[in-house]
């Protein structure tokens, strides 16, 4: 089976277009949270992910904010912002998308899925080898996928020797998946953290057990533009083309 795998779309409906295309026909497609906050399309994003057959898609801390559900006073001031102008836009149907989003680690065949970590699915980093080796303990399937960090990489223990390893993950790499517990991270869709621009997404096949990072370019100058036309931080603006 031929799985889509993508996080952290941020309400980014072109860099969400290209991962679509490239990605090419898949078996399912498993999102891990964060639709929206920061970009300039919540809905068209939202839409695009309901449509999509056989999704499993995951609530992120952005997601459950827009909702209602959780004090924006917990985000930094861009992102509040961001969130607040979410919240006046969101049509009803987008709201209840979101709100029908899991906020629990779900798992699915070998794998965990959850927005942030197995420990805390919402808002826990795994972004060095100790918190990932925190989390090991964790999940008990093979795999643990999740987003949150905006980075793509992954985690592999090794339980003869107690250590964890990470690796930067190199975009059109297959990795073989050995009997190892891992954690891996298909990167950004709508706002990479990694300097690299382009949007991040992986390909995960259960069969053959690979994992395939991908990076596509899209219009960044275009999305750019909305962001500005909405009023939106220009934080937001800036930091798609640099991949911070």
């Amino acid at each position: 089976m031929r799985v889509l795998v993508m996080s952290d779309v941020h309400a980014n409906y072109a860099a969400l277009q290209a991962v679509l295309a490239d990605a090419g026909q898949v078996d399912e497609t498993w999102c891990l949270g964060d639709l929206v906050g920061y970009g300039p399309d919540p809905n068209a994003v939202v839409e695009e992910i309901s449509e999509i057959s056989n999704l499993t898609c995951m609530m992120g801390n952005h997601d459950i904010a827009a909702t209602g559900k959780l004090s924006l006073e917990t985000f930094n001031g861009d992102a509040r912002r961001s969130l607040l102008h979410h919240e006046k836009v969101l049509t009803a149907s987008s709201m209840d998308f979101l709100r029908a989003l899991t906020s629990q680690a779900k798992i699915c065949g070998e794998a965990t899925l959850a927005h942030g970590s197995p420990r805390d699915p919402l808002w826990e980093y795994i972004l060095n080898s100790l918190s990932a080796r925190i989390n090991f303990e964790h999940f008990e399937t093979q795999l643990c996928f999740v987003g949150h960090s905006h980075i793509q990489c992954l985690f592999e223990l090794n339980e003869r020797s107690d250590r964890v390893q990470l690796n930067q993950t190199t975009p059109d790499k297959t990795y073989k998946l050995s009997s190892k517990k891992m954690i891996l991270n298909p990167g950004s869709v709508g706002q990479p953290r990694d300097r690299d621009p382009r949007a991040a997404y992986a390909i995960y096949d259960n069969e053959a057990m690979t994992w395939t990072p991908r990076r596509v370019e899209y219009n960044v100058a275009e999305t750019q533009g909305r962001i500005r036309e909405a009023g939106l931080p220009e934080k937001n603006a800036v930091r798609i083309a640099e991949g911070w």
